[in-house]
């Protein structure tokens, strides 16, 4: 809420996810500071123009046999303190690929890592079938990692400390290569992701510059964002598009050829 001067002020939002995505009954495990965390899946289905159904996996902590502090790592998003936030990322690396892996996606071929927050997926990579850490192959998994930053803010980029981070992760991925991968000083998280990426990219050419003057070791190239215009777009100007323009939710450039 902003009050009169323009202050923020946030309040939790209570919701029943039943209510709008369906529960999956397959259930991944990721380790937390050497304890087994169960993560569940439910399911949203977006529907595109074209009728093409692109699956919405969303994770859930939230289960019985969790302890009740686990319970909460799904709760709030962008909340709580360090640990907090590693464990979050954890369950969504980690957890988000195991997920995948039980609902029968086996043959995937390319991972789209959204900022850093997912960037241990590629450490799970690596370890993918079991391989003992001698065998783990980087140039595999880079060349199936692409990866985008949006922060163009040394302070939008997580950072934990070693301590810390490998105190959470545990014997599963080795110090040595964590710190090789993440940085010598911090866990830096869109450290580690670049480099179990093959391609990386800001979201505006501005951006892919100030991105690479952060990061001066690592190429950087640049996109500019998009978004679902049916969905970003008001419903008077959706009717006004309908009447004028039809078919311009399915054919974005014939809005853009009417508007100039």
């Amino acid at each position: 809420k902003l009050d009169e001067w323009g202050n923020q002020t946030e309040a939790a939002v209570e919701w029943d996810p039943s209510t709008a995505v369906r529960p999956l009954s397959v259930k991944a495990r990721v380790q937390l500071e050497g304890r087994p965390v169960a993560v569940r899946a439910w399911q949203y289905d977006v529907k595109g123009a074209s009728g093409f159904t692109v699956p919405l996996i969303l994770l859930d902590t939230r289960l019985a046999e969790n302890s009740l502090e686990d319970r909460k790592i799904t709760s709030f998003l962008y909340g709580g303190d360090q640990r907090y936030r590693i464990l979050q990322e954890v369950v969504l690396g980690v957890g988000g690929i195991r997920v995948l892996r039980a609902l029968g996606y086996s043959a995937l071929e390319r991972f789209h890592l959204n900022e850093g927050h997912a960037a241990f997926l590629g450490l799970d990579l690596l370890r993918d079938g079991g391989a003992p850490v001698g065998q783990w192959d980087f140039k595999k998994v880079r060349e199936r990692c692409v990866f985008t930053t949006h922060t163009p803010v040394a302070a939008g980029h997580d950072q934990f400390p070693w301590q810390l981070a490998e105190g959470v992760l545990g014997e599963e991925f080795p110090s040595d290569i964590l710190r090789m991968l993440g940085g010598p000083n911090h866990l830096n998280m869109t450290l580690l992701a670049m480099n179990l990426s093959q391609y990386v990219n800001g979201v505006a050419r501005k951006h892919g510059e100030v991105s690479q003057a952060m990061f001066p070791l690592h190429a950087i190239d640049s996109i500019t964002n998009g978004v679902h215009s049916r969905f970003w777009t008001c419903g008077s100007f959706a009717r006004l598009f309908d009447k004028y323009i039809p078919g311009w939710f399915a054919d974005p450039f014939s809005l853009r050829n009417a508007v100039s």
